[in-house]
């Protein structure tokens, strides 16, 4: 399977070429420009001198339509106005924090128009067609169990921020996880992703990388939107946010809630196929409260608060046999207060204090044959940030600061088995992890950019370890730009890993657990192409010891997993309204030790391609969006026959979504997906419904 999937790859590189040439359509953008603090007037270039830039960066939003580059080099040509008209606002442009971030490995931006376009109804389908990830439990009858992965790293191999504050809990049973399909879409106004040294801003265990989610913040005359679905599988999905500004204020509010019961025929075989042949025990429930109050104190100071309040309410799949009948009740809380201030005249000091209260409450509960077992964690957290930006000179930049971060987590199991009674009980436990971080990037001449970082960690449990990191960038000519990044990295485990037993799944702990150490490494080239077509190419890879995972129902350290890999994202501007893009990702995580040595990791597919096509033109939209998945390694065997080596069936996937215009500021949304019918085995046995439909009227007022 593994042979012909690389035969696989390499027919993908050979046919890319004469895909972009036959189809000039498929294809996405990275640009890098200039933006004038006007935010009326901008330049757009291709790749121009780094001296002459403050850290810009490169975005690849997808069916976002770009600025055509009106030049190659900035410097000869004036800055242009752009002129009024119908259409949305087109440019591709990073607003507020990647602007500083380093540069030597890609930032990719998805903002609420295009998230709006996709239909995108929770955290997972947003970033399901952002280059590098591999996400499973997306979608109708996903599960908790089935795995998010970005270039290979799990979901606790990267680190998720709200407003630059971590969400990651670092826990890892009782489903207990950071659930993507709990995060609302109402609230986001866009999602950034970074990796390289930027993750020595954020925390020494984004192996993988940063996904940093920046909710919706109020501006100019108070605005209601409000938006109402229904479709197949009982769905519907109701949202409302009221924002707007007066005077130095700002604020914004949303609610939104979804229910699909996710009953639909599956084949046999199918995992929970209930003797109906029915999907059964899939329904979700969630429903999620957001608000955002900002004041701009003075010319330089400015506070802003935001909160998030979620409730989930599901039952759990799982992949394995017989029937399961578990709950999962999904409760969180997340509150950011932060104080901006500018220490100088200008931009060239800043200083950023935040405080932060995340809480994830997870309950799993339900009856296992004759018997009956819950498991709760109640995770809470209380962090601090206080970071500093400094112009050194023109052509170096400083960010350092401070992270503070405690951690309760109380565990509650109950077990009416007589061979689980003994492990009845509760477990609190605490640790508390401090960083020092700073990562320093020069322009070195024109054409040259290295970046420096360094990470410092306390920890109560682990002790004290540095992660360092390097990165670097050269403009090779005015369209061509290299770029190459490494970063140390070490993921503690977590404390229910260490401590608490799992009753669900009969997994004990472990306190002699070691830390998941290792490096990360990327190097790539971004290529202007020409006016309109613009291209990133990157090879990633990491090396991560001592790697953790259950043997013989016990947590242990099973190993090392090497990853190699290939990422693509395109983007073509075809005509006026009219964009595409291509993101592909190749993904090699190899199990170097134990009895699975040489096999891929599983539920990670080795090629993810998503493409895309576009059309918006005054009030109407158009996108069809086409997936490509080889299939992931099945990592649960309960059927006779399995072997360890099987994989799920490749699968392509169509969805089409568009708006009818009813009126100024009324709409009909439709999204048709799996305009194929093709029943796919989504991974371990979980299949995907088939063709379903959503309809909707959404308004602004």
């Amino acid at each position: 399977m593994k042979e012909n999937v690389k035969k696989n790859f390499l027919l993908l590189k050979v046919a890319l070429p004469s895909l972009l040439i036959s189809f000039p359509s498929f294809a996405a953008e990275s640009e890098i420009k200039q933006i004038n603090t006007d935010k009326s007037t901008k330049v757009i270039s291709a790749i121009p001198s780094l001296s002459e830039i403050e850290l810009p960066t490169t975005n690849a939003e997808l069916l976002t339509q770009q600025l055509t580059p009106s030049q190659i080099n900035p410097k000869n040509q004036p800055e242009t106005e752009q002129t009024p008209s119908d259409e949305p606002d087109i440019s591709i442009e990073a607003i507020g924090e990647p602007d500083n971030l380093p540069q030597s490995t890609p930032t990719y931006v998805i903002d609420q128009e295009e998230i709006q376009k996709q239909g995108a109804t929770s955290l997972a389908d947003i970033l399901k067609r952002m280059p590098g990830f591999a996400i499973n439990d997306v979608g109708h009858g996903a599960d908790t169990h089935t795995g998010t992965y970005y270039r290979g790293a799990s979901i606790n191999q990267s680190v998720f921020l709200i407003n630059g504050r971590p969400i990651n809990n670092n826990v890892n049973t009782y489903h207990g996880g950071t659930d993507l399909n709990s995060i609302p879409v109402e609230a986001i106004e866009r999602v950034e992703l970074y990796s390289g040294t930027a993750s020595a801003l954020y925390g020494s265990s984004a192996f993988g990388g940063v996904v940093n989610i920046i909710t919706k913040e109020g501006y100019g005359k108070p605005k209601l939107s409000a938006s109402a679905e229904f479709g197949s599988l009982s769905l519907n999905n109701q949202q409302v946010s009221y924002g707007g500004s007066s005077d130095n204020v700002k604020y914004n509010f949303s609610f939104e809630r979804l229910f699909t019961d996710n009953r639909y025929r599956v084949p046999v075989g199918a995992a929970n196929r209930d003797n109906q042949g029915f999907l059964s025990n899939a329904d979700t429930a969630t429903s999620t409260y957001f608000g955002s109050i900002g004041v701009d104190l003075d010319k330089k100071n400015s506070l802003n608060l935001d909160v998030t309040k979620l409730s989930s309410r599901r039952g759990l799949i799982y992949f394995g046999f017989p029937l399961q009948r578990d709950r999962l009740d999904h409760d969180g809380l997340n509150v950011g207060l932060s104080w901006k201030t500018r220490l100088g005249n200008g931009e060239s000091s800043n200083l950023t204090t935040s405080i932060g209260y995340n809480q994830d409450y997870f309950s799993t509960y339900g009856p296992t044959g004759a018997f009956y077992r819950t498991g709760a964690l109640d995770t809470q957290q209380l962090t601090a940030r206080v970071e500093h930006e400094w112009k050194v000179t023109s052509n170096n930049k400083l960010r350092w600061g401070l992270d503070l971060k405690n951690t309760d987590l109380t565990g509650d199991v109950l077990s009416t088995n007589p061979t689980s009674i003994a492990k009845n009980g509760t477990e609190d436990r605490s640790l508390f992890n401090t960083a020092l971080f700073a990562v320093n990037t020069w322009n070195i001449g024109e054409n040259f950019l290295i970046d420096l970082g360094l990470r410092q960690t306390f920890d109560s449990q682990f002790g004290n370890y540095l992660n360092p990191s390097v990165g670097l960038r050269y403009a090779v000519t005015p369209i061509v730009a290299v770029r190459g990044s490494w970063a140390g990295g070490q993921r503690n485990p977590g404390l229910d890993q260490l401590y608490i037993y799992d009753t669900v799944h009969g997994w004990d702990p472990n306190p002699d657990l070691r830390p998941e150490t290792g490096s990360t490494w990327s190097a790539g080239v971004d290529v202007n192409f020409s006016e309109n077509l613009i291209g990133q190419f990157t090879y990633f890879g990491s090396s991560i010891g001592d790697r953790l995972g259950v043997i013989a129902g016990k947590w242990a350290n099973i190993g090392l997993v090497d990853t190699n890999g290939l990422e693509a994202a395109l983007q073509l501007k075809i005509a006026a309204g009219w964009s595409t893009f291509l993101n592909y990702t190749y993904t090699d995580s190899q199990i170097k030790t134990g009895s699975e040595k040489g096999l891929q990791l599983g539920l990670i597919p080795y090629s993810v391609l998503q493409t895309g096509v576009g059309y918006q033109n005054t009030g109407w939209q158009a996108n069809l969006y086409v997936t490509y998945n080889s299939g992931a390694r099945r990592s649960i065997f309960a059927n006779p026959g399995d072997k360890p080596t099987d994989f799920a069936p490749s699968f392509v996937n169509l969805d089409l979504s568009g708006r009818i215009p009813l009126t100024s500021n009324l709409g009909l949304t439709v999204y048709l997906e799996n305009l194929l019918g093709e029943q796919y085995e989504r991974v371990n046995r979980i299949y995907s419904p088939g063709f379903t439909f959503r309809l909707g009227l959404s308004a602004n007022f």
